[in-house]
């Protein structure tokens, strides 16, 4: 049999080993590890390499190797702020557009109205009311 002889596993390796695997059983699968149980898997990368860190204790490799680059595998979420004061710049008062209507009748009777809005009047209706008048 061709097997290879694994070497006995650092003290400093298992008693993590033994951590891990109390927080594993309390916690549902899946669940991200706290940031110092990394933290002391990257220490102990450091010191005996990241193979015989992650394997034992059964670390993402890639992840293990990153954190150890100072490469986190995931930006930092930031919280959004929400802005404490706004302030609102204008150009001033809006200018609202501004038309005159002038009717003269053949009698002689005038009108003339200024109309300051957005909609413009309907000149027609307007005409056709003030004729009904005039007549």
């Amino acid at each position: 049999m061709n097997r290879k002889s694994t070497a006995p596993i650092p003290e400093a390796i298992t008693q993590l080993q033994r951590q891990l695997e109390q927080f594993r059983s309390t916690q549902r699968a899946r669940t991200r590890l706290p940031e110092s149980l990394w933290q002391a898997a990257v220490e102990l990368a450091r010191q005996y390499g990241i193979h015989a860190v992650a394997h034992p204790l059964r670390l993402d490799y890639t992840r293990l190797k990153q954190r150890l680059n100072g490469i986190s595998s995931r930006p930092p979420k930031l919280k959004p702020t929400k802005p404490a004061f706004v302030e609102l710049i204008g150009s001033g008062a809006a200018a609202l557009p501004e038309c005159v209507i002038e009717f003269e009748s053949a009698s002689g009777g005038k009108m003339r109205i200024q109309w300051r809005a957005a909609i413009l009047p309907d000149w027609a209706s307007l005409l056709r009311a003030w004729r009904e008048t005039q007549a």
